[in-house]
């Protein structure tokens, strides 16, 4: 069942949660399958238990985490969540609303602060090269895919989405501008 926006968390979710255990004299090992459970989008319930919502990609990915946590010495248990009580249900939805939220304020954040500043810098030191154009291009480009990586799992539309799509439109506005004064500076005298 799908959830309006600020209302309940759905009746009928269901829920896919991972308890692991990796060896604890390895950092790097549980930095490795915590990167990968947050790139997969998991909420962290409590430290080595995390929820998802129950999706087949997700499934498919909780997989090759179980895999490399068995690689790295560890154990896990997962489980299909399907009576889930509300509290508890809640605690998931506003949780991953939550991380989804923040990242979309850390894309914001970046916009306004490493782009904006990016080319303000290169216009002070009126730096209207194809090199610097291109460079600030490859830039605009994370942010499009940090933008739908955080889109992607957003299962529960979060607040922020529309503010950091403005955003990055902005930057690529501010881009077009900034090439065509390149473009102005370089080939326009040709």
């Amino acid at each position: 069942m799908a959830t309006s926006r600020r209302t309940k968390a759905p009746v009928k979710e269901t829920w896919l949660l991972l308890i692991y255990k990796v060896p604890s004299d390895s950092s790097r090992a549980r930095v490795a399958v915590w990167r990968e459970l947050k790139r997969l989008g998991g909420f962290y319930v409590q430290q080595a238990v995390c929820v998802l919502p129950d999706r087949e990609d997700l499934r498919a990915g909780l997989a090759k985490v179980r895999e490399r946590v068995t690689e790295l010495g560890g154990s896990s248990v997962f489980l299909t969540l399907t009576d889930v009580d509300d509290d508890a249900r809640t605690q998931f939805v506003e949780g991953f609303r939550s991380q989804s939220a923040k990242e979309y304020a850390e894309i914001v954040e970046e916009c306004d602060t490493k782009f904006v500043k990016e080319i303000e810098f290169e216009r002070f030191r009126e730096n209207y090269t194809f090199e610097e154009a291109e460079e600030i291009r490859q830039d605009l480009e994370k942010l499009r895919r940090w933008l739908a990586k955080v889109e992607g799992r957003d299962w529960m539309d979060a607040e922020g989405k529309e503010l950091a799509r403005s955003k990055v439109a902005d930057c690529e506005r501010m881009l077009e501008e900034f090439e065509a004064d390149v473009y102005e500076r370089t080939e326009g005298k040709v």
